[in-house]
C-alpha cells in the first residue's frame, strides 16, 4: 500500500468552510483536494493500491487526520469541490483518537504528524532530498507539506526520515505526487 500524507496549515478543522473558496477562506483546501487526486486518480480508475492523510492543522479543533483509502472508497469525483465536500462531511462527525468512517473509504479521527509517524515507514518529499531515481529502496509512505514550509516543530518531528526529491525544480505539491506516482509505476512495472 502506498501512503501519502499531506500536511495542511491553515486547512480548517471543522465542517464550516465554504465549497465556493477552497484556496482562501478554506485555508488552501484546494491544495489537499489536488494532492488526493493525484494519489488516488487513475484515468477511468481509482488506485486501490494507495491511501493518503490530509493532516488538518487550522481552527477550530486541530489536528486532525482526514483518511481516504483508495481501496473502499466511494463517490470520489475528479474535481476539487466534490472531493472538499467529502473531506467536509469526515469533518462533521465527532471524533476521538480512533477512526471513524463518515463514508465508504473515508475516515477522520483527532490526532497530527505524531501520531501518523509513531507507525513508521515515512520518507519526506522535499527540495533538498537526495533524487527519488537514486534511490534503491523506497519507504511505502511520504510526507510532505501544503504551500508553506514545514514549522520548526514539525522538522524536529520528521529530522530522522530520509528525504527524497522528484527533480531540480521545486513542483507543487500536487504535481510532486503525481510526478512519485509516476515513479513507483515504472518500479512496480520494471520499467528503467
Amino acid at each position: 500500500m502506498r501512503t501519502f500524507a499531506v500536511v495542511g496549515h491553515l486547512a480548517p478543522t471543522g465542517d464550516g468552510f465554504p465549497l465556493d473558496d477552497l484556496p482562501g477562506s478554506a485555508g488552501r483546501m484546494d491544495i489537499l483536494c489536488r494532492c488526493v487526486q493525484a494519489a488516488l486518480s487513475l484515468s477511468h480508475g481509482i488506485r486501490r493500491d494507495a491511501e493518503i492523510h490530509l493532516l488538518l492543522l487550522g481552527p477550530p479543533s486541530p489536528p486532525k487526520d482526514v483518511l481516504i483509502r483508495g481501496e473502499t472508497v466511494r463517490s470520489l469525483s475528479p474535481d476539487e469541490r466534490s472531493t472538499a465536500a467529502l473531506v467536509r462531511k469526515a469533518l462533521a462527525l465527532p471524533v476521538g483518537e480512533s477512526f471513524r468512517e463518515s463514508s465508504p473509504g473515508i475516515l477522520v479521527r483527532r490526532g497530527g504528524l505524531a501520531g501518523l509517524l509513531a507507525g513508521g515507514g515515512f520518507a519526506v518529499l522535499s527540495e533538498d532530498g537526495s533524487d527519488v531515481r537514486g534511490e534503491r529502496d523506497l519507504p511505502a509512505g511520504f510526507i510532505l507539506s501544503d504551500h508553506r514550509d514545514f514549522t520548526a516543530e514539525e522538522e524536529t518531528l520528521l529530522g530522522g526520515l530520509p528525504r527524497i526529491s522528484v527533480g531540480p525544480r521545486v513542483l507543487q505539491a500536487d504535481h510532486a505526487v503525481t510526478v512519485l506516482q509516476n515513479e513507483l509505476d515504472r518500479r512496480e512495472a520494471g520499467w528503467s
